[in-house]
């Protein structure tokens, strides 16, 4: 992101349909500053990153304001209760509309069909006149009281000389309900032939909208259950103590580096490290792992997740915004407000589709009018289907609900996804390239055989080694330095330490060269040549176990053999992915023999061997000028330059601030399984969206034109337009019933 610039995510209120969501993009855009505005019609927020010094939320918050809508500042929306609680309101208020139209409405269709019988004009010898006045009575509290709700924001969009989905249905049931009246009170002023009304039209078509807008907004609110049970994990209090008391405190108050407690069967409040005791801590709800985990003094415990059997207390490492759980909560509401690609199609039809659906109406009235010959009244009817069948709601909610259902599904299965471009492109992957060591392996290697050689003992060996890893942060050399200490050998002191990435460590201990690593770099540090002593440990039956030389002035004095264990699931997940089709490759650094025998074990048939982490970034370049959609899967920090350069990285088994910030899927857990579930959702999202971008295409290619030749009422117009975007989101919820 460009220096300067700030994100920030905020409600907008008043928006219908697709149609609302170009137009308060197009009014955001306009401005000088405005970088990016993502408005997403089924969370009812826009994502918005500008530059504080060139405009102002106070500025666009106005220019919102005079278009039509209501941009809710920060100020105004303080926290996730107060916005629910406003959605809670919205959902009565859409409730008693609904019940009110629905309690007038009856009778008035009713009457209306009735009417027409001989059976009704014996019981209730009433004239026509007489009836159409009851209608007008029993009509005009739906028109006035429930439908304000399409007619107040369709009169403020028209003062701007604008137009969106309360357009079409207030221009729709307004015709009819005018025309009904004018028969009504003025009928001498009409022919007899055109004494029709269309109360029960104007009538049921308001019902049967706010039906489905009552039932959408029920689906929408079921599509971010998943983000709202986030949001209730975060913890109310913690036992914090001060000087030996222990008090109970809000959450909010707690600093970093106070000390807290924790009881059995309590939230951890917030990030930190244990200082004394240990429990079995359930981290499910971050990870999705249904095992506890053990934890003891010097771990690291995450806020929100709930100790369930000792007691302990931690250090506070982290607090308020900077917690994990924040963190997630975050990056999860970023993604599900994200736009993906394919929804620019959708985006472009949409800020044109109300002018083009009321120039249709009134080309079909005129049609019917002057070219068919039909009467004013059934003119206007068609014209009115015509409006009230058009529905850009279906094209706004189509590719939104189906990442936010995408998206919080992945997040309870400890999946994070980081935004609706990600999802599209981990459609398109065809090879996925796996890291080795904490990827296909687990990440915890330890040291399995020493073999000193040219006389050297082992321990003799171990010492020099572990002298000069001490100094190294690789995961090998705190094997070497562990696995020293545990065998009580002395570790002297190192000058001169200096560590050569992707190849090993030198240094001095008392005045003697001492080179550690692999095979090319002795050969390049001492000049030798053939040797027989750097084949032992194939020999030996190492073939998967990593060997660092140990050399000291030029010369061999032996070798470590240091075995990271292959996940246990490894061999079941590449031979699925294999079945769906990819291919899949090994990336490591290791020697070659070590590393086919690593593949080999795990079933994976490509390997780029001896490649130095500086490199990784080249081979990935390489497999895309192959044409290959690449996939690389590493821990999220030594591989960090791959991982940049694949078109979709996955960082496995971390939750650190790093994987979170850069990978485009972040995986929770340490286990490969959750790479075939991340990809397997994101088709399944992509794949919902085309399905919900395909029916409310074809919803309204096919419905129009039914309407405006005649083929539809506008009851039943109305029926099809309240259930269209009902149906997208129900088809979006269908992801979560998918199997993980």
């Amino acid at each position: 992101m460009k220096k300067g610039l700030q994100n920030i995510t905020l409600p907008v209120q008043g928006m219908t349909c697709a149609s609302c969501v170009a137009r308060v993009e197009r009014t955001l855009k306009k401005f000088d500053g405005v970088e990016v505005a993502n408005v997403n019609l089924a969370t009812e927020t826009v994502a918005l990153t500008y530059d504080p010094t060139r405009t102002s939320l106070e500025t666009l918050a106005k220019a919102v304001e005079e278009s039509g809508y209501h941009l809710v500042l920060p100020s105004k929306s303080i926290d996730g209760a107060r916005e629910s609680m406003h959605k809670s309101e919205v959902m009565e208020s859409l409730k008693r509309d609904f019940l009110m139209s629905l309690v007038l409405a009856l009778p008035v269709m009713l009457i209306s069909m009735a009417s027409m019988t001989e059976w009704f004009r014996t019981v209730l010898p009433i004239s026509s006149d007489e009836i159409n006045k009851i209608l007008f009575l029993l009509t005009t509290p739906i028109m006035f009281v429930s439908g304000r709700r399409f007619f107040i924001p369709a009169w403020k969009l028209g003062k701007h000389f604008s137009a969106d989905m309360n357009t079409l249905v207030a221009l729709g049931t307004g015709a009819a309900y005018v025309y009904s009246t004018f028969v009504t009170l003025f009928p001498a002023l009409l022919p007899h032939a055109s004494h029709d009304v269309y109360f029960d039209s104007a009538a049921t078509i308001i019902t049967l909208i706010l039906l489905g807008r009552m039932l959408e907004a029920r689906a929408k609110h079921r599509s971010t259950e998943a983000i709202r049970t986030l949001m209730n994990l975060k913890p109310k209090t913690a036992r914090v103590l001060n000087n030996g008391i222990e008090q109970e405190v809000s959450v909010d108050v707690v600093k970093v580096g106070d000390v807290v407690r924790v009881r059995p069967g309590e939230q951890i409040a917030v990030d930190g490290v244990i200082l004394e005791g240990e429990s079995a801590i359930d981290e499910s709800m971050m990870t999705g792992e249904s095992l506890p985990v053990h934890k003891k003094a010097g771990d690291g415990v995450v806020g929100g997740t709930i100790n369930t059997t000792g007691t302990f207390t931690f250090r506070a490492t982290a607090v308020g915004a900077e917690t994990r759980m924040a963190q997630i909560i975050k990056l999860v509401q970023e993604a599900q407000g994200s736009k993906a690609p394919i929804q620019h199609l959708a985006d472009r039809i949409a800020g044109v589709f109300v002018s083009i659906v009321i120039g249709i109406a009134i080309l079909t009235l005129v049609g019917w009018a002057l070219f068919v010959g039909s009467q004013f009244s059934q003119a206007l009817i068609h014209s009115i289907a015509v409006l009230v069948i058009a529905c850009p709601c279906a094209l706004g909610l189509a590719t939104p609900t189906a990442i936010i259902v995408g998206v919080g599904k992945g997040a309870t299965h400890g999946i994070l996804i980081r935004n609706a471009e990600s999802l599209e492109r981990s459609e398109k992957i065809n090879i996925i390239v796996f890291d080795k060591t904490g990827t296909i392996t687990e990440g915890k290697p330890s040291v399995i055989d020493v073999l000193g050689v040219n006389g050297n003992s082992a321990d003799e060996v171990l010492r020099l080694a572990a002298s000069v890893e001490q100094y190294s942060e690789h995961p090998l050399a705190k094997s070497i330095v562990q696995y020293a200490r545990n065998r009580m050998l002395k570790i002297d002191e190192c000058k001169d330490f200096q560590s050569v990435t992707g190849f090993g460590v030198r240094g001095l201990i008392d005045g003697k060269k001492i080179v550690i690593g692999n095979e090319e770099f002795i050969r390049q540090e001492f000049g030798l040549g053939a040797d027989e002593q750097f084949q032992v440990h194939h020999e030996e039956g190492f073939e998967t176990a990593i060997i660092v030389y140990v050399a000291v002035d030029g010369k061999i004095y032996g070798w470590i053999a240091i075995a990271d264990q292959i996940r246990a699931e490894a061999r079941q997940v590449v031979a699925e992915l294999y079945r769906q089709g990819y291919d899949v490759l090994l990336l490591t650094g290791d020697h070659p023999t070590t590393a086919e025998a690593i593949a080999r074990v795990a079933g994976i048939k490509k390997v780029l061997s001896k490649v130095v982490p500086d490199e990784k970034a080249s081979r990935i370049k390489e497999l895309q000028n192959h044409g290959y959609v690449v996939a690389m899967v590493g821990d999220g920090i030594n591989d960090a330059p791959a991982l940049a350069h694949a078109d979709v990285s996955i960082a496995i088994g971390s939750g650190t601030d790093v994987a979170m910030e850069t990978a485009d899927i972040t995986l929770m857990k340490s286990d490969l399984q959750s790479v075939v579930q991340a990809i397997s959702l994101s088709k399944a999202t992509m794949r919902t969206i085309r399905q919900n971008l395909f029916w409310a295409f074809i919803y309204n290619i096919i419905g129009i034109p039914l309407a405006a030749f005649g083929f539809l009422s506008p009851m039943i117009a109305a029926s099809a337009m309240a259930f269209s975007s009902v149906s997208v989101v129900m088809n979006s919820l269908r992801l979560k019933a998918k199997r993980s």
